[in-house]
């Protein structure tokens, strides 16, 4: 078995290493107001940016590389309306749904001239960016041509954001605080006569049954836990183990997972379902599609997912099996008593400007142009009684349009407005029945002590951590895969932990200490 493991994780991995070498040369989840006086602003900042219908003839196309989604950006309402308001044409493609970090070092190293590139937050890759002159610096050109950017992004947001002085990308901050548990399928609990486990023991029992009287119909076919073959960290079971977070407090300091007295406690665990075949056996090759399609077809009883993908999955599980329920489950308490999800904090996505862009200045004055606070509105939510209405003091979608024209409208924006955006917010969120009931419960429905904040979110730049992490997390990740299926025995975490340190833990955990000392 351990041989077939290996190749299995060989396989998986390749990709990951050929793109770390590949890189190595460069390294590498609301304006405060919208009144006459901000309007004032942006007139002016419009005009200073050269918007205008004298001015679209000599305004150039950019490109842009943006986050994988579902529908071609160039296709959906949303590139038109931003088109006719900003005067910019914009050229989308977007990075691929697996192994996007990878894919974007790829793209930065080659020096494709994109004018702009939004991905998911990573303040390490960022800052490594950043330090090896791969991007822009912003400040400068929002001086000059960005009154509505000045306007919408508070001045504590851009201040987490600069390297050494300098600001090298447009912040989206995070408007909610948990993104994933493990959804379940709560048919297959009442068809058992099981309850929904609260507890690690409760769940291991629960998949158990799963696998032993195949509540699915499936026979042998049954997979009781299913997930994609690059999540070490299983959101909710990590949390019960007290490690919610890539670093947690341990005695008042903070310390990586790896070197958590509880990482064993969460291995041992964790093989032990990997063994019994409760945790898919396929699971280090799974994409994230394939993970999805497992559920969604019926044949698994439990993925760990974002509850935004919950429409998505439930039309589809609706085709197979039509009398299908599921629902997330809660904070599970582990045997020490624990019990916790990680809590967003800082950023959920970062805009930058790379080196090789052909139109920078023009750049920056789209994201201005975007965050005009009517043309940011018409962007977040549409148009009132078209798109939206205000329900109770509240934004509201109207449907179908809604999801058909702004359902992706997030994936757009370069910025928010920090102020307005939570409250336009409401009416995302609102854009399907059963996916506000995930979001609500994960969100609204689960104690507060049960979401335990990530320390690091808003950390200012650290220059060991930001020159260390990516590649000490590619390195926990690696292997601890390997320990859950087996494929590393766990007497080996000793040296494991020793490497780990002279990685660069050793430097980051002080550089961390030290600020986290300034802020406790």
């Amino acid at each position: 078995m351990k041989k077939v493991v290996k190749v299995m994780l060989m396989a998986a991995m390749a990709a990951l290493l050929m793109a770390a070498a590949a890189c190595s040369s460069n390294g590498g989840g609301n304006n405060a107001g919208t009144n006459a006086g901000n309007n004032a602003g942006t007139n002016a900042g419009a005009a200073d940016a050269g918007g205008g219908a004298a001015d679209d003839a000599a305004k150039p196309e950019l490109k842009r590389l943006d986050i994988w989604q579902n529908e071609d950006y160039n296709a959906y309402p949303v590139a038109k309306m931003l088109e006719e308001k900003t005067g910019y044409k914009v050229q989308y493609d977007m990075l691929p749904q697996d192994k996007s970090a990878e894919k974007l070092n790829l793209i930065m190293s080659s020096g494709e001239p994109y004018d702009l590139v939004t991905t998911y937050s990573d303040m390490a890759l960022y800052s490594d960016y950043a330090q090896k002159g791969a991007l822009v610096d912003l400040l400068p050109l929002i001086d000059k041509y960005g009154p509505n950017i000045k306007a919408s992004i508070k001045q504590a947001s851009i201040d987490a954001l600069k390297v050494d002085g300098k600001l090298y990308a447009i912040p989206t901050t995070v408007t909610y605080a948990i993104n994933s548990s493990i959804l379940i399928r709560t048919d297959w609990l009442d068809k058992l006569g099981l309850k929904m486990p609260t507890t690690t023991d409760e769940l291991t029992a629960v998949l158990k049954a799963f696998k032993d009287q195949d509540p699915g119909g499936n026979g042998d076919q049954d997979v009781p836990l299913t997930i994609r073959g690059d999540l070490p960290m299983l959101d909710n079971i990590v949390g019960a183990f007290g490690m919610p977070n890539s670093w947690n407090d341990v005695g008042g300091q903070l310390v990586p997972r790896v070197l958590d007295p509880a990482y064993t406690d969460y291995i041992t665990y964790m093989a032990d379902l990997y063994k019994q075949g409760l945790l898919d056996k396929q699971f280090v090759v799974n994409k994230d599609a394939t993970a999805k399609e497992k559920f969604s077809s019926g044949k698994a009883g439990a993925i760990i997912v974002h509850w935004a993908d919950i429409p998505t999955i439930s039309d589809a599980l609706a085709k197979s099996a039509p009398d299908a329920t599921f629902a997330f489950v809660p904070a599970l308490k582990g045997p020490g008593g624990k019990a916790g999800f990680a809590a967003n904090a800082g950023f959920d996505r970062l805009t930058f400007v790379p080196k090789a862009a052909k139109h920078p200045e023009d750049a920056v004055k789209w994201i201005n142009a975007s965050l005009d606070p009517a043309t940011f509105k018409d962007l977040a939510i549409g148009e009132e009684g078209k798109h939206f209405k205000m329900e109770n003091g509240a934004y509201a979608p109207i449907l179908p349009i809604f999801n058909d024209e702004r359902n992706l409208a997030n994936n757009y924006m370069a910025g928010t407005d920090e102020t307005n955006y939570p409250l336009y917010w409401q009416a995302r969120v609102r854009k399907s029945p059963v996916m506000f009931e995930a979001f609500d419960f994960l969100n609204n429905k689960q104690p507060d002590d049960v979401k335990i904040p990530n320390k690091l979110g808003l950390a200012p730049y650290m220059p060991e951590y930001a020159k260390n992490n990516l590649q000490l997390e590619s390195m926990v990740g690696d292997y601890t895969i390997k320990l859950i299926a087996g494929a590393e025995p766990l007497s080996g975490l000793e040296a494991f932990q020793a490497k780990y340190k002279a990685a660069g833990e050793e430097a980051s955990a002080k550089e961390i200490n030290d600020w986290y000392a300034t802020v406790k």
